[in-house]
C-alpha cells in the first residue's frame, strides 16, 4: 500500500502552482515512505522520534493475523501501539536521568548519556486499526487516502490530476537517449549531463 500511496499523494499533490496560475503559499505533497513495522523500527523510526523535522505518521494494524504463531501477533500489535505512544509521550531529561541511575550508571555517565536519550514527544500520528487485512478493508483504506488527497487539493487550490513535472523528464529523456546511442551529436543542455553521457559511452559495451 505504501507504493500506491506514494504515487497517489506525491504525484497528485506535488505541485507548487495553483489552478489559477499563482504560486501556492504553503507546503504541498508530503514525501511518503513506509513499510512493515518491525523493519521500520530499525530503519526510519529513529528519524520520527528524534529527528529535527516534525513528521506525521500513520500506523495501520490488523487485529486478526492470517499467520498466527504463538503470541507473535500480540507482540506485533503491542509494538505498533508502543511506537505511537512513544511519539506522543516522548521522554524528558529527568526521566532519562532517573532511568540511567536506576541502571547503576555513575553520575558522570548519567550526565553524558541522558541528553541523547531525550525524546521530544508530542509528534502526531494516527493508528488505524482494522479487523483483518481483506480486499474490502484494503479498498476502504485506499478510498480514505484518495479522499484525503482530493480534499487537500481543493483546499490548496491545485489540480491533483496532472503531472507536468513528470512530463519534462520524459521529454528530456529522448534527447539523452539519442546522445547515448550516438544519433545526436549536439551536446546536452548542461555540462553535468553531457559528462555523464560521455562517461556511459566511453565504458558501455553492448
Amino acid at each position: 500500500i505504501t507504493k500506491h500511496l506514494q504515487q497517489l499523494d506525491m504525484e497528485s499533490n506535488g505541485k507548487s502552482v495553483r489552478q489559477d496560475g499563482k504560486p501556492v503559499s504553503t507546503d504541498t505533497g508530503p514525501v511518503i515512505w513506509g513499510g512493515v513495522g518491525c523493519n521500520g523500527q530499525h530503519a526510519y523510526h529513529q528519524l520520527l522520534h528524534q529527528g529535527t523535522q516534525l513528521i506525521p505518521a500513520d500506523f495501520i494494524v490488523p487485529i486478526v493475523s492470517f499467520n498466527p504463531v504463538s503470541d507473535h501477533h500480540q507482540w506485533l500489535y503491542a509494538n505498533c501501539l508502543s511506537q505511537s505512544q512513544a511519539l506522543m509521550l516522548g521522554k524528558t531529561l529527568a526521566e532519562a536521568e532517573t532511568e540511567l541511575r536506576d541502571k547503576g550508571l555513575s553520575e558522570d555517565e548519567v550526565q553524558k548519556l541522558a541528553p541523547h536519550k531525550v525524546i521530544p514527544g508530542n509528534r502526531p500520528s494516527n493508528t488505524l486499526v482494522v479487523e483483518r487485512i481483506s480486499p474490502r478493508r484494503l479498498g476502504a483504506l485506499v478510498a480514505m487516502y484518495e479522499h484525503k488527497v482530493f480534499v487537500q487539493s481543493v483546499i490548496w487550490g491545485i489540480n491533483a490530476f496532472d503531472q507536468w513535472g513528470v512530463e519534462l523528464g520524459k521529454e528530456l529523456g529522448k534527447g539523452v537517449y539519442n546522445r547515448l546511442v550516438g544519433s545526436e551529436e549536439a551536446p546536452a543542455e548542461d555540462a553535468s549531463t553531457q559528462g555523464l553521457i560521455n562517461y556511459f559511452r566511453g565504458r558501455h559495451r553492448g
